[in-house]
């Protein structure tokens, strides 16, 4: 049977019930565009892009002159399975992306994520995302660290305020590595220079033992 694919520019109300009922992370991220893949007219996915909430994350692709051109492909989620439809969904939504970006997004390796659906678009890959720390509560470890550490937002010491609150409860644990793949968009002299600015190697495609 044929399906008809169309992509749309997708509402927040098109967005929610995948990015909070579906995605594994359970959160709404910075979002200043976002497409929808709608199959024989019902919406099928979605695919999500913001501005990166770290500066260092900004700054640290392509250099403090290049951070103003930082995008993150932060979620990428379907209802289903159905083959080619993650990659039809990435690389239409690429396109429809107007202006000069430097595109980055991360598979999670503790999801069991290789970015197959990145390497089919052609992205370039530029290894594993440095060994961090993320804020954890005991009984609490399903809640993103991000989550957890909003509680005291904009205030200092939050750390400090946290353990008083929490006690032995309240601790550090290793964030997993994500594979990091960038995407260049815009004019052809704009990509050569953004690809000379990145501050990480290209290397080979990741593959699963």
């Amino acid at each position: 049977m044929t399906r008809t694919r169309r992509l749309i520019t997708a509402t927040r109300q098109d967005i929610t019930p995948f990015i909070l009922g579906i995605h594994y992370a359970g959160r709404f991220p910075s979002v200043s565009k976002s497409y929808a893949l709608e199959v024989d007219g019902e919406v099928e996915g979605v695919i999500t892009y913001g501005k990166p909430a770290s500066s260092t994350l900004r700054t640290g692709i392509a250099g403090a002159n290049m951070a103003s051109h930082v995008l993150e492909l932060n979620r990428l989620c379907l209802r289903g399975n159905t083959k080619n439809d993650a990659s039809w969904l990435v690389a239409s939504s690429l396109k429809a992306l107007a202006g000069d970006h430097i595109i980055v997004s991360y598979a999670d390796t503790h999801q069991g994520h290789m970015g197959t659906v990145y390497q089919a678009a052609n992205f370039l890959y530029t290894g594993l995302s440095a060994k961090r720390t993320d804020w954890a509560l005991r009984g609490k470890e399903h809640l993103h660290g991000q989550t957890i550490a909003d509680e005291f937002r904009g205030q200092p010491n939050r750390a400090k305020l946290m353990r008083e609150k929490y006690g032995d409860d309240f601790y550090l644990k290793p964030r997993s590595r994500k594979h990091r793949y960038v995407f260049l968009t815009g004019s052809r002299t704009f990509k050569r220079e953004a690809l000379s600015s990145l501050n990480y190697a290209v290397q080979a495609y990741p593959e699963r033992d």
